[in-house]
């Protein structure tokens, strides 16, 4: 394949084909890049129709990790005893599993490794790299059709995305948990509502202008790109049909709720109270069943220095995770951390308290907790800090990998894939579900 004409290389044989410009195709990623800042893309049917529980899926990734010694238990099992992160979740230790000895095959980089955290897409530092389809579009691919909106994107300080089409675009995150809201829970105006319809139509017609392209395109191809094209072809028609189903939320009521809207904390320094302000938004999207995926990028790399309350932090929050073994940095590292869980220990017990039936919010919400990096001194990816907390699995246990040889941290996904009712036999570069992570 020529790189440059995306065709077939012609030699020894002479070709009358005429090179495909790369302006020709790019006007229709253009579209694919647009459409998932729509709405909606679903099908119109609402929770209230007869039908299981939904299973649901929160994955939420701080892309500077946490101190490896506090934060992994020093013994394996159900019987482990918790490291001084892990006390601070205490009430909640039936709830999760804690996992050491994990990481993503291939994924190297450092810093850049965060838009992985999801794909394990290999080496995203690399000039070549092009990043596969996240864990959470995966879902919305499946069952996205079930709800309102087939996930939601969202960051906390910085444009940097977890979310990843099939077609390996950056699904730009949603920073203001008072917009995210309003999207979630009040209703437009009539002439608002009109409009919103008439976009979706706009969009259809693209579409369709893509499609007639991709025709027109076809003709002037090899074997190999015009099966790639089939595929893009395909990938099309199915969001046309998505577009389709999706008119009918327009005009139907959103659910309501009796919190008020969030008030945006207006400096990136306010770090804990926007990651609060986020966990609160995902608990209510999951408890009105607005959505069954969401993300949560705490961009902590781009977080200056962090305001907690009756402690004193002097540096960025990046340069305290560059510590070099400084006491003083390690101490104000610690404080943070120790926020993290316990905003973390915040969001399961506010999950926990939601009732579905016989069961709670937790129990059908799979939580993943966890970093790109296993060490942000020195920018490792190994040993990555990973918990899982309910969705309906037999937790309370500490699984204890090799730290040398790791075990695919995809597993875990494919594991959660199928909690959620895909039954995919892997993800990524690696298949299997992962050891002694079992179902209830």
């Amino acid at each position: 394949m020529n790189p440059r004409t995306g065709t077939e290389p012609t030699a020894p044989f002479a070709s009358r084909r005429r090179p495909i410009s790369r302006r020709r195709l790019l006007r229709g990623s253009a579209v694919a890049m647009a459409l998932p800042l729509l709405e909606s893309m679903t099908a119109p049917f609402a929770r209230s129709a007869a039908g299981p529980v939904p299973r649901r899926m929160f994955c939420i990734c701080n892309n500077l990790g946490v101190l490896p010694r506090p934060f992994f238990p020093e013994d394996a099992g159900r019987d482990y005893t918790p490291s001084p992160y892990l006390k601070l979740l205490e009430k909640h230790r039936a709830d999760y599993t804690v996992f050491s000895g994990v990481s993503h095959p291939f994924v190297d980089g450092g810093h850049p490794s965060d838009i992985a955290f999801l794909t394990a897409a290999p080496h995203p530092a690399s000039s070549s790299f092009r990043n596969s389809i996240s864990l959470d579009q995966l879902v919305a691919e499946r069952i996205g059709v079930l709800t309102r909106f087939p996930s939601l994107t969202l960051a906390v300080n910085g444009g940097r995305s977890l979310s990843w089409t099939r077609t390996g675009v950056a699904i730009p995150p949603e920073g203001r948990a008072s917009g995210v809201f309003q999207q979630l829970f009040l209703q437009g105006t009539p002439a608002e509502i009109e409009r919103q319809i008439r976009a979706l139509d706009t969009g259809r017609s693209i579409l369709d202008v893509v499609s007639e392209q991709a025709r027109e395109l076809r003709r002037d191809i090899g074997t190999r790109d015009r099966d790639r094209l089939d595929q893009y072809y395909s990938g099309v028609r199915d969001l046309e049909h998505r577009l389709q189903e999706s008119r009918g939320w327009a005009s139907r009521p959103k659910p309501k709720v009796k919190a008020s809207p969030p008030t945006d904390p207006t400096s990136p320094a306010q770090y804990m109270a926007k990651v609060q302000i986020m966990y609160d938004l995902a608990r209510l999207a999951f408890e009105t069943d607005s959505t069954r995926a969401i993300t949560l990028m705490l961009n902590s790399v781009g977080t200056p220095v962090v305001q907690i309350a009756g402690a004193t932090i002097t540096d960025s929050y990046h340069n305290l995770s560059h510590h070099g073994m400084a006491e003083e940095k390690l101490a104000q590292l610690k404080v943070i951390d120790e926020w993290q869980m316990r905003l973390l220990a915040g969001l399961l017990g506010g999950l926990k308290s939601v009732r579905e039936g016989s069961a709670t919010l937790l129990d059908r919400t799979m939580v993943l907790y966890g970093s790109n990096l296993g060490d942000a001194n020195a920018h490792s990816t190994t040993n990555l800090p990973a918990l899982l907390a309910g969705g309906g699995f037999r937790h309370g246990q500490h699984l204890a990998f090799d730290r040398g040889r790791n075990e695919p941290l995809p597993k875990l996904f494919v594991s959660m894939l199928q909690r959620m009712g895909i039954e995919e036999s892997g993800f990524g570069p690696s298949t299997g579900t992962m050891r002694g992570l079992e179902m209830v």
